[in-house]
C-alpha cells in the first residue's frame, strides 16, 4: 500500500485523502499547510496523518497530492522539487484544480517524477459533506500514463467515475463547468435582486426562485438544453427582449449585458441546437 503526503489541508483535499484511507487504498502519512492548525484539524478528521509544519520535512513518500490554490500549485511543486535529494526515488504527483493541467509540475516532472491532474465535479462545501456525496462523482483526469493509472484505480475504488480529458483543452473543460454551476447560482442571485428590486416579498421570491430552478432543471435533464428552452428570445419576441433589456440597464447596467449576451445566445440555441455563434 502506497504512503501519501498530503500538502494543503482544504476541502478538496480532505475529502478524497478521508475517502482513500478509509477504503484502504493508502497509507496516510505527512500533512502540510501553510497553518500548522489547519494541519493539525485535517488531522483530527482524517483519523490518521501526522501535521508536518514545513513543506521541507515531510518524509518520502509514493504519492503526493497538491491541494493547493490555483495560484500556488506551481509554487508548491517547485518548493517541493528543491527539497529533493539527488538520489530521491521517483514518485506520483498530482493537484486537484480544474484548470490548470499537469504541466504545472513541471519542477517534479523534470525529477522524473510521474504527475497528473484530477478534477473531481462536485461542489465540495465542507469534508464532512464531501465524503457523503463523493459516489457517482465524475473525475477528470489528465497527465502521466502512470499517474493517471493510479488515480483512475484508486479514485473509483472510492466512487469516483473517472474518464479523461486532453490536457490542451482543460482550461475550456473547466469553463464549461463554471457555465454550468458556478455562473447558475450567479444568475440566481440576479433574478432574486430583480424580483426583490420589483417589490416581491421575501417569501415569493423564494417560492418562484424554487418553482423556476426545480422545472427548468427537471426540463433540462429530460429534453436537453435546446428544447428545454422558453422565454422571449427563444420565441423570437425580439420587440419584448429590447424592451426588458432597456428596463434592465437602468436597474443594472452590468446584468442587462449579460441579458443581451444570453439572449443573442438563447436564439442561435432554439434555432441550431447550439450556442456557437456563426463566425
Amino acid at each position: 500500500m502506497k504512503r501519501l503526503n498530503v500538502i494543503g489541508c482544504g476541502r478538496v483535499g480532505q475529502t478524497i485523502a478521508r475517502l482513500l484511507f478509509e477504503k484502504k487504498q493508502i497509507t496516510l502519512q505527512d500533512l502540510h499547510s501553510r497553518n500548522l492548525s489547519n494541519a493539525e484539524k485535517a488531522a483530527s478528521f482524517l483519523g490518521a496523518g501526522h501535521p508536518t509544519p514545513n513543506l521541507a520535512d515531510m518524509r518520502s513518500a509514493e504519492v503526493w497530492m497538491l491541494s493547493v490554490p490555483d495560484s500556488q500549485v506551481a509554487h508548491v511543486a517547485q518548493q517541493l522539487a528543491d527539497t529533493l535529494s539527488p538520489d530521491a526515488p521517483p514518485a506520483i504527483a498530482f493537484h486537484c484544480s480544474g484548470f490548470l493541467s499537469a504541466q504545472a509540475l513541471a519542477p517534479l516532472h523534470a525529477k522524473g517524477w510521474y504527475v497528473a491532474s484530477v478534477h473531481p465535479v462536485l461542489n465540495f462545501a465542507a469534508p464532512e459533506t464531501g465524503i457523503r456525496q463523493f459516489a457517482g462523482t465524475p473525475c477528470a483526469l489528465e497527465g502521466s500514463a502512470l499517474a493517471v493509472d493510479w488515480l483512475r484505480t484508486h479514485l473509483s475504488a472510492i466512487g469516483g467515475v473517472c474518464f479523461d480529458i486532453d490536457s490542451a483543452h482543460k482550461a475550456l473543460y473547466h469553463a464549461a463547468a463554471v457555465f454550468a454551476s458556478n455562473f447558475t447560482g450567479v444568475l440566481q442571485g440576479i433574478a432574486q435582486d430583480a424580483w426583490r428590486s420589483a417589490g416581491v416579498s421575501p417569501e415569493m421570491v423564494q417560492t418562484l426562485n424554487r418553482a423556476l430552478l426545480t422545472s427548468t432543471t427537471d426540463n433540462l435533464l429530460a429534453l436537453g438544453p435546446a428544447q428545454a428552452l422558453t422565454g422571449p428570445a427563444a420565441r423570437g419576441d425580439t420587440a419584448v427582449v429590447h424592451a426588458q433589456a432597456a428596463v434592465v440597464e437602468q436597474w443594472n447596467p452590468v446584468a442587462a449585458q449579460a441579458y443581451r449576451a444570453l439572449s443573442e445566445l438563447a436564439v442561435s440555441l432554439k434555432q441550431n441546437g447550439t450556442t456557437l455563434l456563426p463566425p
